[in-house]
């Protein structure tokens, strides 16, 4: 019996169980049928709302600037050659690299003695051509005197004949008379026309005298030539530069001793592209004297001078592209032949356009806009000029509006956002916040200021100051407790 009870309690517990068991899985697969078939809640959807910084666009007239690069050059250089050869027999002490030398003075002098020996012997020819040129002009003198001599004397015998002849005419003189004298007078105007041969061989002398002159004259011309050209001056003020000659050298004819630059005439070369250049053409297609403002920054140096464009290049060059042009410099001190500068060139003004953050504009040619209910809107503009990181836009309803800048691929045409304005914020960023501190903090305060050992007695006076002030700036009560202990 006992065990036939235990049997059956344990049959009844095990039936339960299962019972429980079935209860519970069928709870549990209404549960899941329930979620399954239940419609799923959706949360009350709310409109995401973009922080953007905004600058109004205000219109003026702004004349863009071109920005290049290129290098400083002299207008005025010159290369010393020797005109001669010969050995150097003195140099300038400003004969070196970066010498600063006068104009006229002496640089290089090459051995002069053969040119002085040739310049001596060309005055010695001189003198001879001289003395040939009185001798012949004397001989002419003397020969024209003889020929009046001489026609005198034919005169007189052609009226020795014609006595003669009248003479005879009246039957007192003689046959043989009349030819005696005709025949005189024959020979005295054979006479004349030997002194005129001799007057004709004078002025011949004279003139190759003349001519012997004047070549005596080139040779010493040439003679004094050769002699200054053993001499080299300076043809103005300037800086000696790629110097290649020590004294005592032997150097050749038209051999490049040195440079001569003027420091203080200088322009700016740089290379534009034709877009850049048909902008700076007037109305008849010249280049304008646009102002140009050059800039030297190599290692912080900060140099900056200003001047106005000169000419462009003739030709673009073998293998090059757009326009080089010059810019002549006013003023330039620190600047050196051969400097690698950027040169920025003010274009004409633009009229009406407004200047905003480059990250204003979009790749589509719009920007964003502040509209109704701090909505963005779209606007398209014009790009006229890229300034650095700014752009240069004209549009219909531009002015005065907000434009976003710094815009993302979230933000478009109707999005709602929190405009925050540039100026304002920046402004009640740049405010330090104030408080005000009770008597105990304030103590306190003092206290450290005044032990610290390390601060400045002028420093300390300060922070006092401003301690003792009813509202005190939060930035220094944290500065001054973060030192506590310390």
């Amino acid at each position: 019996m006992r065990f036939l009870r235990h049997s059956l309690t344990g049959l009844f517990l095990a039936a339960m169980a299962a019972a429980l068991m079935l209860y519970a899985a069928q709870l549990v697969i209404g549960a899941v049928q329930t979620r399954l078939n239940a419609e799923p809640s959706k949360p009350p959807v709310r409109e995401r709302i973009f922080a953007v910084n905004l600058v109004t666009a205000e219109l003026q007239d702004i004349s863009p600037e071109l920005t290049a690069f290129g290098r400083i050059e002299s207008r005025r250089t010159l290369e010393l050659r020797s005109a001669t050869g010969g050995r150097v027999t003195e140099l300038s002490v400003q004969f070196e690299e970066g010498g600063r030398v006068q104009a006229g003075e002496v640089l290089v002098q090459v051995d002069a003695a053969d040119a002085q020996a040739a310049k001596q012997e060309a005055e010695a020819d001189m003198l001879d051509a001289r003395a040939e040129e009185r001798d012949a002009g004397r001989d002419l003198i003397l020969a024209n005197d003889e020929l009046e001599a001489t026609q005198d004397q034919a005169q007189l015998q052609a009226r020795a004949h014609q006595r003669q002849l009248d003479l005879l005419a009246r039957g007192v003189g003689t046959t043989a008379a009349v030819e005696a004298a005709e025949l005189t007078a024959v020979q005295a105007r054979q006479s004349v026309i030997s002194r005129r041969q001799a007057v004709s061989q004078a002025e011949a002398r004279v003139d190759l005298a003349v001519t012997r002159v004047a070549r005596t004259q080139i040779a010493l011309d040439r003679a004094g030539r050769d002699l200054a050209d053993t001499t080299l001056r300076a043809d103005f003020d300037g800086t000696l530069q790629a110097v290649t000659l020590v004294e005592g050298r032997l150097v050749s004819a038209n051999e490049k001793l040195a440079e001569l630059v003027d420091p203080n005439v200088l322009e700016a070369v740089f290379r534009l592209s034709t877009l850049q250049y048909a902008r700076l053409l007037d109305a008849d297609g010249q280049l304008l004297q646009a102002p140009v403002r050059v800039t030297l920054d190599a290692a912080g140096a900060g140099l900056v001078a200003t001047g106005q464009l000169s000419r462009a290049s003739g030709a673009v060059g073998d293998g090059q592209t757009g326009r080089l042009l010059y810019a002549s410099l006013d003023l330039a001190p620190g600047f050196k032949p051969g400097d690698f500068v950027t040169v920025k060139v003010s274009e004409p003004p633009l009229q009406q356009v407004a200047r905003v953050p480059a990250s204003a504009l979009g790749s589509d040619g719009a920007v964003l806009v502040l509209g109704a209910q701090d909505r963005l809107e779209a606007l398209p503009v014009e790009l006229l000029r890229r300034q650095g990181d700014d752009v240069l836009i004209r549009g219909a309803g531009l002015a005065g509006r907000q434009v976003v800048i710094g815009r993302t691929p979230l933000l478009g045409a109707g999005i709602r956002v929190r405009p925050l304005r540039q100026g304002a914020d920046l402004e009640a960023a740049q405010t330090p916040e104030m408080i005000e501190l009770s008597d105990e903090r304030r103590a306190a305060l003092v206290t450290l200021v005044e032990d610290n050992p390390r601060m400045p007695d002028a420093v300390k006076e300060r922070l006092l100051g401003q301690l003792a002030e009813a509202a005190v700036p939060a930035r220094l009560v944290d500065r001054i407790e973060a030192r506590k202990g310390g």
